[in-house]
């Protein structure tokens, strides 16, 4: 018998099968060897769905310190005329809260949006004396924070150990490779390791917790735990990547196959011949009959979820008698140009609630799921705040419409079910590079759901500072460039959302590699119920 590592080997390079389109990358993706862990998902349905904003979001830009001090020093690196009549930089500074709106500024401009949102937290000594707001585009993820169904976590990164400026600065001192590098840095928030990495934390929770999903056949039970436990509708990442699971890549619209109405053969007889020779037991060769259950597999995995699937124009996730996903009004928002444009991330979104459903009406009995869901275009460099602005509308209206329709799904509100999370490549610099910002490390996220602890700000928020002559910051949380220096791990962050899933700690220690650098009582940040 070949080896469970020369059979992943041989699925992996086997990426030459591509050339049937949908059905290639989908008949790959549900390779899956090895066995789960014998874990099993107590309770009822709960699932995790991850927003990744690629590209390194701006998070000073996104939830901001607005008390006198912190926002002297703000304005200090974000409009630096402030400071100096002569720069030619464009403002990045938001307006203070309660500032109006001007609507003959520029579109996306701090005039045009008017002043940040505030938003009320809990007085923890930590945050003593601070006030706190969101960027004004953000007006329906302030109303989801005041109904205590959205929080903050403040200042997270990957992190080794807990790391102080003074450690920083030492070459021996451990810390995450290839810092400041957006591929190595998205791969370290998926999966602790740089690029090159083959699995990912979303996915070992998945492992941990597929052996509690599927009900009906043995047959069927198998591809449901292996097939259906880790999801996205956007492209394929290392955080849904497992041992034994792996990621299930959909459509935004359908499920990708070979055969059915909407498939790629629509012709029945022609979707049979080419079905018996992808399937057929030709050869004794162990690596073409791996090949061939991987196709049988894909087949059976499509046509089981597609014939489960409600249709998309229908509510609550869709607009009855809509012609497609691409006109369905509730997947618009307005752009910054005042436009009405699809929100891809609803559209995402969307394609998730649909799942969810399909896993009530095919009795799936699938009781833990994964997915991943993705919104591009953060790298601002340059142009921030139109390209800042556009990006904000996009995940605040997704955020609403992700809300409401769990809230009014066919089989219950299913709010606190599903807990969506945003994570990034890392923060961005505090000060201004002229017209944007430069790549930095620890961020802020949002995380939204029923059984978050919402209308808090969670962990340490950054002190702000100003640099001296020579570009150094006296806060303790501010590198070069007013870098955030994360003061909350991924680890933390991960653990704190792992548990809520059910999975236990001895399992978490082991797929989180740098809990046990971290004092026991702060793993859990505490955000969720």
């Amino acid at each position: 018998m070949s080896s469970p590592t020369s059979r992943r080997s041989f699925l992996r390079q086997a990426a030459a099968f591509s050339t049937l389109g949908a059905a290639g990358p989908l008949g790959l993706s549900l390779a899956t060897m090895g066995q789960a862990s014998a874990q099993s998902a107590n309770g009822g349905y709960q699932a995790l769905v991850c927003i990744f904003l690629h590209g390194g979001n701006d998070s000073y830009n996104t939830v901001l310190a607005t008390d006198t001090d912190s926002w002297g020093h703000y304005v200090n690196h974000r409009d630096p005329r402030s400071r100096d009549a002569t720069d030619s930089s464009t403002s990045i500074a938001l307006l203070r809260p309660g500032t109006a709106a001007n609507p003959g500024g520029a579109a996306g401009s701090p005039a045009r949006l008017g002043g940040v949102l505030s938003i009320a937290h809990s007085g923890r000594s930590v945050h003593a004396g601070r006030q706190f707001a969101l960027h004004p585009s953000l007006v329906r993820s302030q109303q989801l924070y005041g109904s205590n169904r959205l929080a903050v976590m403040a200042n997270v990164g990957p992190l080794i150990r807990p790391t102080s400026k003074a450690n920083y600065a030492l070459d021996s001192f451990a810390k995450p490779a290839k810092l400041f590098s957006h591929n190595d840095q998205q791969s370290t928030w998926m999966s602790f390791s740089p690029e090159g990495a083959s699995e990912g934390w979303g996915g070992r929770i998945g492992d941990l917790l597929m052996s509690g999903n599927g009900s009906g056949s043995s047959a069927s039970v198998d591809i449901i735990k292996r097939s259906f436990t880790c999801i996205t509708p956007g492209h394929a990442s290392t955080w849904l990547s497992g041992r034994s699971v792996r990621q299930y890549p959909v459509g935004l619209a359908r499920i990708p196959g070979l055969g059915n109405q909407q498939h790629v053969l629509s012709n029945a007889d022609l979707y049979t011949a080419v079905k018996s020779v992808m399937t057929a037991s030709t050869s004794s060769n162990l690596f073409t009959q791996a090949h061939q259950q991987v196709v049988t597999r894909a087949i059976q995995a499509s046509n089981l979820m597609a014939g489960a699937l409600p249709a998309s124009a229908m509510a609550p996730w869709g607009t009855s008698g809509a012609s497609s996903v691409w006109t369905d009004p509730m997947l618009k928002y307005t752009s910054t140009n005042g436009a009405q444009a699809t929100n891809g991330l609803a559209l995402q979104l969307q394609m998730i609630a649909r799942i969810i459903d399909a896993n009530r009406q095919g009795g799936f009995g699938i009781r833990r799921q994964v997915f991943m869901v993705n919104l591009g275009s953060f790298d601002t460099h340059a142009s921030q705040n139109a390209e800042h602005n556009e990006r904000m509308l996009q995940l605040d209206h997704a955020l609403a419409y992700f809300d409401s329709v769990l809230g009014a799904m066919p089989g219950g509100d299913m709010r606190s079910q599903v807990t969506t999370f945003t994570a990034s490549d890392f923060g961005r610099s505090f000060t201004n590079n002229g017209d944007g910002t430069d790549h930095g490390w620890g961020a802020h996220h949002l995380i939204m759901g029923g059984a978050v602890q919402g209308g808090e700000v969670y962990g340490t928020f950054p002190q702000y500072s100003t640099a001296n002559a020579n570009g150094v910051f006296a806060s303790p949380d501010q590198l070069g460039n007013g870098a955030l220096l994360p003061t909350t791990s991924v680890d933390q962050y991960a653990y704190t959302l792992g548990k809520w899933m059910g999975v236990t700690n001895t399992d978490l220690a082991s797929i989180l590699p740098n809990l046990h650098n971290f004092d026991s009582s702060a793993h859990n940040v505490g955000f969720m119920g």
